[in-house]
């Protein structure tokens, strides 16, 4: 079954169910696939529907941080909710000795030595880490590898 099939019978048993968090946020994903659809054309595979996915969790993330620093718990908490319900979709994520040992050898295959060679080991490592860790974490590794 698709990622996109899965989400659409997901959504059918949120409804069946009653649970309005989780159906919410399903609709919120699936709204945001078809306009990609729409904009791009296309139609979305699994790992088209991840970067979606990823892209939403970024955001999530980002306003959870910004109503805790303005101390709106109960917004975080919604976004939280929305998180965890997204979360659901992605692969199983790689532990932190996972990604380590992937970055080792990205960094031994493209030759990096310093920070200008970041954006090299950042497109290699992408495709093997997507939907699978976190991005700005990857990031953080890699500056901390690299300096």
């Amino acid at each position: 079954m698709t990622l996109k099939a899965q989400i659409t019978e997901d959504m059918k048993t949120a409804m069946r169910a009653k649970d309005s968090t989780r159906l919410g946020t399903i609709r919120l994903l699936q709204a945001a696939v078809k306009q990609r659809e729409v904009d791009e054309r296309i139609e979305l595979n699994d790992d088209d529907v991840i970067s979606v996915i990823e892209k939403m969790l970024k955001q999530r993330r980002d306003s959870i941080t910004a109503y805790e620093s303005a101390n709106r718990t109960d917004l975080a908490d919604v976004e939280k909710a929305e998180v965890l319900v997204l979360q659901t979709y992605l692969p199983q994520q790689l532990t932190e000795d996972e990604v380590v040992g992937l970055l080792e050898k990205v960094v031994a295959d493209t030759g990096a030595t310093d920070m200008k060679d970041m954006g090299k080991v950042m497109a290699a490592i992408k495709p093997l880490v997507a939907g699978k860790a976190d991005m700005g974490r990857i990031s953080g590794l890699i500056k901390s590898r690299l300096a």
